[in-house]
């Protein structure tokens, strides 16, 4: 039984992550395109934000080969279980898969508030692998605990250009309405969809070579 809880609990988290890290990937890429356009100048903005796509691509991959070498697909979760799509559909009324990131990145005001979402999103993600590398069942697993390692000291340069971006265009900060959203969000995650994922029997694995959220590969 325990066994069982440890193994459910690794596929919950892991599912979970491997969502997000893809969604957060391929969301930036649409954010790139469209930094390009507005700023093609702009170089050194541009490069940090394709470093924090190149490790959101990196995390993405090394949870996809945790869930390889252990031949078993992630659970199917939706982007209900992802934080910024949480974010972004409160923010801006809309999931990121019909947000116009060009009409979003041409609109300083629009562009601002993005900056502030992909921030908040990013220290909140921090903040919970401090917690999760605490974790005795995360603990128990070496490769998993090496990837949020990795993870941990990759993401303080995530939050950053978009910080340094609203700091040099003179944007206010996150206000506290803001920052109670991304806590909400958590919050919601945390003690609401991750144990109803864990206690539902119905919550099968993706099919082999294909996840709704367009993941595809043989495990």
């Amino acid at each position: 039984m325990l066994e069982w809880f440890r193994r459910r609990y690794l596929d919950v988290v892991g599912s979970i992550y491997i969502y997000n890290e893809h969604r957060g990937y391929t969301a930036i890429d649409r954010v790139i395109e469209a930094v390009r356009e507005r700023s093609p100048a702009d170089f050194a903005f541009i490069k940090r934000i394709e470093r924090h796509r190149a490790d959101e691509r990196k995390h993405y991959v090394m949870f996809r080969r945790w869930f390889e070498r252990r031949g078993i697909m992630p659970l199917k979760v939706d982007r209900s279980f992802g934080h910024i799509d949480r974010f972004v559909e409160i923010m801006f009324r809309k999931p990121i898969s019909r947000l116009q990131t060009h009409q979003v990145v041409s609109d300083n005001a629009l562009f601002e508030r993005l900056c502030r979402v992909i921030s908040l999103t990013e220290k909140r993600g921090f903040r919970q692998v401090e917690i999760l590398l605490g974790n005795r069942i995360i603990q128990s697993d070496p490769v998993l605990t090496r990837i949020f390692k990795i993870i941990h000291r990759d993401e303080p340069s995530h939050w950053s250009p978009y910080d340094d971006w609203l700091e040099a265009h003179a944007k206010r900060e996150s206000s506290w309405w803001e920052r109670a959203i991304d806590s909400f969000i958590h919050a919601e995650l945390l003690f609401i969809k991750l144990p109803f994922l864990f206690l539902n029997p119905w919550a099968g694995s993706c099919p082999t070579r294909w996840c709704s959220w367009g993941l595809r590969w043989s495990p």
